[in-house]
């Protein structure tokens, strides 16, 4: 750390002429990621209490004692917008001690259980249910709070979708007409309401109820489907660690790390259920960091999607990436030479496609791919005629001419990336990705106890794991040198 200019992150410290003299951030930033360090996860609590008994702590604090409170205030609002700064500092002096290779990259994800109560789902679907139900209600409401005005010649227009703000506007209108002051409505039991008041309870009772929809909504936005009450950021997700036994969802984070020789390279949190979504951000914070992309990422089967292909052409990287059927692929030879397979069925000179039979495929249409962020489409070819095929058992399961989904390119980019990995550089890189990617997880998690979430929104979480990520960093530096000592 006394290579690094830290001084530069603790700009935001407030400079107070009068009071008790402030404890020195430097020492307050050593002290906080040392702890990370010696602990994987070090709670502010336990900051405290180190800084009073342990030695090591005492002495980078220089014999004070912060509370919790302080420890917690100088994180939260001093390094919480440094500490990307921080981390990529860090990682530079020490990757270049090591001599880092940065090229090669092992990429991994694992879901963090939010500290969010397991039961405060807010789900989106069921939500667009209910505002559509809402509306009908409306809707009916308005037809007969029209049919209530026909004596007066005013009429209230409706609609198939309604806001909260002209549901605001009728009850307004609805009030002047009948000249209602809310000081008179009558409440409770024995009393009784009159029609006017009822629908203007209702009108108001049906904008409330939308105007929480509509919050509920934008809070899971289009990425979505679902949040945690109590943790707006978390997302539902489905926990390896299923401690509850019943294979229920629960909050959780999806936490990225890419690896290079044993350090983190670069860590980020998502909102995403897949690790499909969170390869492009990753790498977009690798060239944003260290001003290059990778030539080698290699992930597992979570990451192989034609959109991850298509960016790592246009951004210079190779196809590491498994992909769903790359087991079964490159293991299972009858499964990889079956005849029946549309991408195995031959074409002719004239660029027909047929079946094992000799039937020709016709081309149908386009198709897009929903939610491809490069237009994917498929190409829909039909049988011409599968009446009496001796194969049809073997071909096709459903009545009718056989369907298939063609995508050419997809199908040559599997091609290319089982190539790669079933080189002897793809099978080294295989190796050292279950190594050091889920190995990286596996310390964390495992060996340093860091399980779940303590920090709630996204912002808050993005720090604890940065921090944790500089804690793992430093702790592994440490080891590596104490066993270069051991060894001389």
């Amino acid at each position: 750390m006394e290579g690094i200019d830290i001084q530069k992150y603790l700009k935001k410290v407030p400079r107070h002429k009068t009071g008790r003299l402030r404890y020195n951030p430097v020492n307050m930033l050593k002290t906080v990621l040392f702890g990370f360090m010696t602990s994987g996860y070090c709670s502010l609590r336990e900051l405290e209490d180190n800084c009073k008994v342990n030695l090591r702590f005492m002495y980078l604090m220089d014999r004070e004692k912060p509370s919790y409170r302080t420890f917690g205030y100088f994180i939260n609002e001093i390094l919480g917008e440094s500490v990307e700064e921080i981390f990529a500092d860090i990682n530079r002096a020490i990757f270049e001690e090591e001599h880092v290779d940065l090229q090669h990259i092992y990429i991994d994800g694992s879901k963090f259980e939010a500290n969010a109560n397991k039961y405060s789902w807010v789900w989106k679907k069921a939500t667009e249910k209910s505002r559509y139900r809402l509306y009908k209600k409306i809707t009916e409401l308005i037809r007969v709070i029209n049919e209530e005005l026909a004596c007066s010649g005013t009429k209230i227009s409706t609609n198939t979708e309604y806001v909260p703000e002209y549901l605001d506007e009728v009850a307004e209108q609805y009030a002047m007409l009948w000249q209602l002051d809310e000081k008179t409505f009558v409440h409770g039991k024995g009393k009784h309401k009159t029609i006017q008041q009822r629908h203007y309870e209702w009108l108001r009772q049906y904008a409330d109820k939308l105007r929480e929809y509509v919050e509920k909504i934008n809070i899971c936005g289009p990425e979505r489907n679902s949040y945690s009450k109590t943790d707006h950021s978390a997302t539902f997700m489905r926990v390896k660690t299923d401690y509850m036994g019943n294979d229920q969802l629960l909050p959780a984070y999806n936490v990225q790390i890419a690896v290079a020789d044993e350090y983190i390279a670069m860590a980020d949190v998502n909102h995403y259920r897949s690790d499909m979504d969170c390869f492009i951000p990753l790498m977009e914070h690798f060239h944003d960091v260290y001003g290059f992309y990778p030539k080698y990422p290699v992930a597992d089967a979570g990451y192989g999607s034609y959109n991850n292909y298509l960016y790592c052409e246009q951004t210079g990287m190779e196809k590491y990436m498994k992909f769903t059927m790359f087991e079964k692929e490159s293991e299972d030879k009858n499964y990889r030479e079956n005849p029946f397979r549309a991408e195995n069925f031959p074409i002719d000179k004239d660029g027909t496609m047929r079946c094992p039979n000799g039937k020709a495929f016709i081309f149908r249409y386009r198709q897009h791919v929903k939610g491809n962020a490069y237009g994917r489409q498929e190409e829909i070819y039909q049988c011409e005629d599968c009446s009496g095929c001796p194969y049809a058992e073997q071909c096709k399961k459903a009545e009718g001419s056989r369907t298939v989904r063609i995508n050419r390119e997809l199908t040559a980019m599997h091609r290319e990336v089982i190539e790669n990995l079933e080189s002897i550089h793809g099978a080294l890189l295989r190796m050292n990705r279950s190594i050091q990617a889920e190995g990286t997880f596996g310390i964390i998690k495992h060996d340093r106890w860091y399980k779940r979430i303590v920090r709630k929104g996204i912002n808050s979480v993005r720090l604890e794991v940065l921090l944790v990520s500089i804690g793992h960093n430093l702790y592994k530096y440490h080891k590596k040198k104490n066993k270069t000592a051991a060894a001389a």
